[in-house]
């Protein structure tokens, strides 16, 4: 396919502000506007056009490594400089893609809406910050966004591991050395244990993905550093269940300590369409006080849901809170309020 017709279908996502463009065979193009899918093309796209459109985005090294792997993640910059997150992959033998449009740069914090209490968390000194949710909830905007504060008002050592890098972050008051796993680093893990080795402040991790990420992330910030991360998870009670899910029964104790010992904070988010066409996110956050480490020790997790209730005074925020500011201020709809809060009760 012309690289000039790719790049028209990536002018007209932005121009009407799609999140994710979807290329099948046997469906028409598609743009994910707001919650819903939309067809903007009438013919269905056959398995030829479908794959055309997907191997324009590649070079021919990166069909030669899709065709052996059959699926492939890659960042793609167009004639405009915008970015975009692809990801290629065989559908019944089909080829199809996947593209996340990305901002031009990181979004600045106090635009996200988030409570008042995560910009004072961008001037921690070390610990553990989680950003979770489920899939397409903006947990690595906020995490750029995090960072970007970071490096406009201190003077730290910034190092990020990602697969792949989605913002590019220019080194201002701080240096940020950023790396992609598959071609800076090997892993998360090998990534991760370099960046120890570099004298660092700040250590963000795109995603824990494996017991020895989780270990090596929790051991660095137990020594004096600030590691960042995202996690994929339904709600914020479920946080150390997800992340001790990865050790085997008899380790398990030793990472439930270190994680009640280094965890300051997790930012759960909803990523909602508003009544204007827009986007907000709805937030919910766990500050870890004492009584919160004692929960994560003693394997009481369900209680996590009451300190988030009752620490308002922390800076702790539950779902219901901020669902009923997003309704009462008419952003988001009746009928959307009550779908998202019946996973919180």
């Amino acid at each position: 396919m012309p690289p000039d017709q790719t790049n028209a279908i990536l002018q007209a996502a932005r121009k009407r502000q799609a999140a994710d463009i979807h290329v099948a065979a046997g469906s028409p193009l598609m743009f994910r506007i707001g919650n819903e899918l939309q067809p903007v093309s009438k013919e269905t796209l056959d398995k030829h056009r479908s794959r055309e459109i997907a191997y324009s985005l590649l070079t021919a090294e990166q069909i030669a490594t899709f065709e052996q792997r059959r699926d492939l993640d890659i960042m793609y910059v167009d004639e405009d400089r915008n970015r975009y997150r692809v990801n290629i992959s065989y559908n019944d033998g089909r080829v199809g893609a996947v593209i996340r449009l990305l901002a031009a740069k990181p979004w600045p914090l106090e635009d996200l809406h988030l409570p008042e209490v995560v910009n004072r968390l961008a001037m921690a000194n070390k610990g553990l910050i989680l950003i979770t949710g489920s899939t397409s909830q903006g947990k690595t905007t906020t995490m750029a966004s995090l960072i970007d504060t970071i490096n406009h008002q201190q003077r730290r050592h910034i190092v990020t591991i990602e697969d792949p890098i989605e913002y590019v972050h220019e080194s201002d008051k701080s240096i940020i050395r950023q790396r992609e796993v598959g071609r800076d680093t090997e892993s998360f893990s090998s990534g991760l244990r370099a960046a120890l080795r570099q004298d660092p402040d700040v250590i963000a991790i795109g995603e824990m993905r494996d017991l020895d990420t989780i270990r090596i992330a929790l051991t660095a910030a137990e020594t004096g550093v600030l590691v960042m991360s995202t996690l994929h998870i339904i709600s914020i009670d479920k946080v150390i269940e997800r992340m001790l899910s990865y050790a085997p029964p008899e380790g398990d104790g030793h990472l439930r300590l270190l994680l009640a010992d280094t965890l300051i904070a997790a930012i759960h988010q909803e990523l909602l369409p508003t009544t204007d066409g827009g986007k907000r996110v709805a937030s919910e956050i766990l500050m870890v006080t004492d009584a919160a480490r004692n929960i994560i020790r003693k394997r009481g997790m369900f209680h996590l849901r009451n300190i988030i209730s009752t620490g308002q005074r922390f800076g702790m925020r539950s779902m219901k809170t901020s669902l009923d500011e997003l309704r009462d201020s008419g952003q988001i709809s009746e009928a959307l309020y009550y779908r998202v809060l019946e996973d919180y009760r």
